[in-house]
Parts: C-alpha cells; sequence; structure tokens
C-alpha cells in the first residue's frame, strides 16, 4: 500500500490545507463512510493520511483526540451506539474521536463534540498527551497517540446525542466511576479504562 496515494474521489492525496479544506466539504456533504476517511498514522516512520479501518485493521500508530467534558464534580459519559464499528455498546468518556488528516486537535474535538452530542460552543483546554495500545475486537487495534481535552460545563448543558454514535449519556463523579470500572471493566472501553487507572491526574488535576 502506497499510504498517501488512495484517497476519495477530488481529495488531494498529501496537502496539508489543501486536503483539510476538500475534505471538510467532503465530510460534510456527507461523502466520508468509513472506509475513505483518512486520518493521521505513521507508515515506516512517516505520518501520512490512511484509511481509518485500514488503520485498526493493521494496528498502525495514529493521532487521536479524547475530550472529557466536566460539570463541577461530575464528567460526562456516553455509551457507543450499537452500530459504532468496534466496541460498541460501552461506556467511554464524552468524545474520543480521530482528526482527519491536516486537522488542527483543538478544531476535531469542537467538531466532534457537536456532530456527536449536539453540545455547541465547547472550548475544550488542552490536558497533555497519553499513549496506549488496546485491542478493541473484530480484529482491530488501537494505538494511539491522544491529545486530551477538559471541557468545563454547566450541568444543565444542552445535549443532543446522534444516535448513529451514541446511545446513551450519563453524568458520574470520578470516584463513582473508578468503583464501576473496578467492578464492571467490561462494560467500559479499553481507553477509559487506562485514562482512569492511569491518567486521572493529568486530566482533572490543577
Amino acid at each position: 500500500m502506497k499510504p498517501c496515494a488512495v484517497m476519495p474521489q477530488g481529495i488531494p492525496a498529501c496537502g496539508g490545507a489543501a486536503f483539510l479544506m476538500k475534505a471538510r466539504e467532503y465530510l460534510c456533504s456527507g461523502g466520508f463512510g468509513l472506509n475513505d476517511v483518512m486520518v493521521p498514522a505513521w507508515v515506516n516512520g512517516t505520518l501520512c493520511p490512511v484509511e481509518k479501518l485500514d488503520v485498526h485493521r493493521r494496528g498502525l500508530r495514529h493521532k487521536a483526540v479524547s475530550v472529557f467534558v466536566a460539570a463541577g464534580d461530575e464528567i460526562l459519559l456516553q455509551r457507543r451506539a450499537m452500530a459504532k464499528y468496534h466496541t460498541p455498546g460501552l461506556w467511554a468518556n464524552t468524545c474520543c474521536t480521530h482528526p482527519v488528516w491536516g486537522e488542527s486537535d483543538l478544531d476535531c474535538a469542537v467538531r466532534r463534540l457537536e456532530e456527536e452530542l449536539g453540545i455547541k460552543g465547547a472550548a475544550p483546554i488542552h490536558r497533555g498527551q497519553v499513549s496506549y495500545r488496546a485491542d478493541v475486537g473484530n480484529g482491530l487495534i488501537e494505538d494511539e497517540v491522544v491529545e486530551v481535552f477538559l471541557v468545563e460545563a454547566r450541568r444543565d448543558l444542552i445535549i443532543a446525542p446522534n444516535r448513529d454514535e451514541v446511545m446513551d449519556t450519563r453524568w458520574i463523579t470520578p470516584d463513582a466511576l473508578n468503583r464501576e470500572i473496578n467492578t464492571e471493566p467490561q462494560v467500559f472501553t479499553p481507553w477509559l479504562r487506562i485514562y482512569m487507572s492511569h491518567h486521572a491526574a493529568l486530566i482533572f488535576g490543577d
């Protein structure tokens, strides 16, 4: 495979601003399906746009974005829709996603909060970078370099989940979440378990 060559029709192969402009147009028009979303992944040490499902089948290290929305001492969780291509029906942090090639991490966080949960006008704060590798089932691997963001919100935040993405939401304190993870780890995504066990201080600390 030539990682910088196979692109949806009309999308520049490896071009930063030109790619992003066309990719956004294609995304907003509904043109992107799972099999042609191009995300930043490392191939033989070089960061290239690679089709999303191919990234996970090959277990390539790739860029990702995770967002935690907090209101007071509670954080917002989402339960992944049953149609998701991996980990369907499991509870995750507020938003976990991949930037398209050429998209900034912050823009990705803002875009996906609105697309997945109908959360508008968010102002994510970058909390740091974490890495992990996990088997997510169906022969797929997540090997992610994740930029983690925190959003401070009010408890009456308007949430309008996209049912193609999210089947449920709930608010929970980190302590209560950790107790549930210890009791029923199988109902939570691998990355949420990793975040809470190894990176909570980075995400929620002062």
